[in-house]
């Protein structure tokens, strides 16, 4: 039985067992009156009594069943030949089990073909048993919890709890999740400063992994320079001057159609704008280079990269500038007119110091887009570790560097390698500081405007 099917299969007995419970208790309520909890509350209590359990089987055998499996393989007369040795006898066996499951896979050695039914059927057995295992957990859960249901029975009060544990259970696996990738960036991060000291990573000038150089600041300047300063440049202006049309200037028809459409740049896959930069801007960007004297400027260029970055970041800026804009109490706004400023007096000295909070907010959230972008990079920007002001220049950034690091057949033990995760730490504790700053910036304008 496939998994998708049992998952089905336990599906409908946790639905009948909500309709069954559901209409013993309103028979109860139309019996003995008024009943601790609804009927509802009474259905899925057994419904989830049916489908725990049974998930829980479905798991705990998944996780054992294939050393059955394997046992089972070995134990039966076709595994006979099998060599000794265990690299041989362990290839033949993954071959074997890549074959059951897909029979068009190409065939190396005749040996696994003879083990293919012998799979399949420990296979089938293994998983009818595991199948027959958490329907009757299933059933089981929802017989016990059917029989306990009363008038008085506090339905309610169990349901919830459960509820309750999922969204803890959820919350402490996103927790568990940022701790997992921290403690993996510093322990792969503590080895490779075991080769490379700190100082020479975080300050030295020359990059180079490939020659043992690994000073980074080169590439902390071209993704700053990058992702922080071109883009910045282009998307706060043009994104605050979007914000501020759409809601103080515009039409509401305007502003039906206009904001939809801007924020359907945050919706294009970043390879498109990487393939709009490589192809388009790229080419105008060195033309335009040649045009006011620069002898053989590159196609690649940190100029290309930060302008179209920053197209594609408006919508972040602009998105929060305006709900922020527009949650300004009207009064302000009105109070303002009244006294005799011009609309855009008001929006200069009034809405926009009102409405900071937010701005800042959308601010900092694109410039973390921008400094984590990969793909116009790749695709424009170069890979070139450059200690350059000149935005026509080829430059690359962090996040280039971690996908050409640990990209190919790489040793994950030499310290090339490993330099990728000193680099996705620094990233991680640089987009940490944004948000931490954003967030008093926030707090302390909030307070003088609330």
């Amino acid at each position: 039985m496939s998994a998708t099917t049992l998952l089905i299969l336990i599906g409908g007995f946790s639905l009948i067992g909500w309709m069954v419970a559901k209409a013993k208790a309103q028979r109860l309520n139309t019996r003995r009156g008024a009943l601790h909890s609804l009927p509802g509350h009474h259905g899925w209590y057994v419904a989830l009594w049916v489908a725990v359990p049974a998930l829980i089987g479905v798991i705990g055998w998944n996780a054992v069943s294939p050393g059955m499996i394997h046992s089972a393989v070995l134990a039966d007369p076709a595994a006979a030949s099998l060599p000794a040795m265990d690299m041989e006898r362990n290839a033949i066996l993954s071959e074997a089990y890549n074959l059951a499951r897909d029979p068009e896979a190409p065939v190396f050695n005749p040996e696994a073909q003879k083990l293919i039914q012998p799979i399949r059927a420990a296979s089938a057995r293994f998983g009818m048993m595991g199948a027959t295992l958490a329907i009757l957990l299933g059933f089981a859960g929802g017989a016990f919890a059917f029989t306990r249901i009363t008038a008085g029975f506090a339905a309610r009060t169990r349901v919830e709890r459960v509820v309750q544990f999922a969204l803890l259970a959820a919350s402490l696996l996103a927790i568990l999740t940022t701790i997992g990738i921290i403690g993996s960036l510093l322990y792969e991060t503590g080895l490779f400063f075991r080769s490379v000291t700190p100082v020479s990573f975080l300050f030295g000038l020359h990059w180079s992994p490939a020659n043992g150089s690994f000073g980074a600041v080169p590439i902390f300047w071209g993704t700053i320079f990058i992702g922080a300063i071109i883009a910045m440049i282009v998307a706060i202006p043009l994104g605050m001057m979007s914000a501020i049309y759409l809601t103080q200037y515009a039409t509401a028809r305007v502003r039906r159609w206009m904001k939809p459409l801007l924020e359907l740049l945050a919706g294009i896959p970043t390879v498109v704008y990487g393939y709009f930069a490589a192809l388009t801007v790229a080419p105008m960007i060195r033309d335009f280079a040649t045009l006011i004297g620069i002898q053989n400027p590159s196609t690649e260029s940190a100029l290309a990269a930060g302008l179209v970055m920053g197209v594609m970041i408006i919508p972040f800026v602009s998105s929060m500038a305006d709900d922020s804009i527009a949650a300004v109490p009207q009064a302000m706004r009105d109070g303002s007119l009244a006294m005799g400023a011009t609309t855009s007096e008001t929006i200069r000295k009034v809405l926009i110091p009102a409405a900071l909070p937010g701005i800042v907010a959308g601010v900092m959230l694109a410039i973390s887009r921008a400094i984590g972008e990969t793909m116009i990079v790749v695709m424009a920007a170069g890979a070139s570790a450059n200690l350059s002001a000149n935005p026509f220049a080829s430059m690359t950034t962090v996040t280039f560097q971690i996908v050409q690091l640990l990209t190919g057949d790489q040793e994950f033990d030499s310290p090339k390698t490993l330099s990728a995760f000193a680099l996705g730490l620094v990233l991680f504790i640089v987009t940490l500081a944004l948000n931490i700053i954003a967030l008093r910036v926030v707090k302390r304008f909030r307070e003088a405007y609330e």
